[in-house]
């Protein structure tokens, strides 16, 4: 059965592919998880989060990365088209050793910084956390997540869930805030992107990447 011609796959009461699942350990030392990390590899579609000794494991699920690459393919054609430099990181592990943290996004891009990552083997300090995240909650909150990509200086998360479709988060003195636009598109709003997500249900990727470029070409004849 193929699951774009029969089911939308952005409905979740309709989708009976594998849900998310989650794994929390607790009581695992920085090191012992590093351990961990290099006897895993770093071919391996799981998603990793570390905060001070808790340990989780995300196993996403096809729904999930039909969410995550739509959602990736739209902040590049956007880099694209408003003529901005983007670095594409995936789900490259961010850690800090000297706070205990580490996460793994569903995909993190350098765009305002992207002039700083040179070469196809970049060295990147850990202190330059990627200028926007992307996270999808099918079936497990990102809570812990959002917590770790706060105390990393990550400015934007863009978080997707089920009941609320695309939030966009901006990191403030207090935390994280919602907002209404992107700090790296500032041209474009939350209402907008959630227009081209729910497009999805009914057209094909291409055609909705197509309709993003066509709406930000337009909106730069005005």
């Amino acid at each position: 059965m193929s699951i774009s011609a029969q089911v939308s796959e952005l409905d979740l009461e309709d989708f009976d592919g594998q849900l998310t699942q989650t794994i929390v350990l607790s009581n695992i030392s920085w090191p012992t998880y590093q351990a961990m990390v290099a006897d895993m590899g770093n071919h391996r579609a799981t998603r990793i989060a570390y905060d001070q000794g808790i340990l989780t494991l995300k196993m996403p699920s096809k729904l999930h990365e039909i969410i995550n690459r739509l959602l990736a393919r739209i902040v590049k054609t956007l880099t694209e088209e408003l003529g901005l430099e983007v670095v594409d990181m995936g789900s490259t592990t961010l850690e800090r050793a000297d706070l205990e943290k580490s996460a793994e996004p569903d995909t993190g891009f350098y765009i305002q910084n992207a002039d700083q990552i040179q070469g196809l083997d970049p060295d990147i300090p850990d202190q330059l956390s990627p200028d926007l995240v992307i996270e999808v909650d099918i079936t497990s909150p990102s809570t812990q997540r959002m917590n770790i990509y706060q105390d990393l200086g990550v400015p934007e998360v863009w978080r997707y869930t089920k009941q609320r479709g695309l939030v966009i988060y901006q990191l403030r003195s207090q935390g994280y805030a919602e907002t209404e636009t992107s700090m790296a598109f500032p041209q474009v709003s939350l209402v907008e992107l959630n227009v081209f997500l729910t497009q999805r249900q009914s057209q094909s990727e291409n055609q909705v990447i197509r309709a993003v470029r066509s709406w930000i070409q337009h909106r730069a004849l005005m």
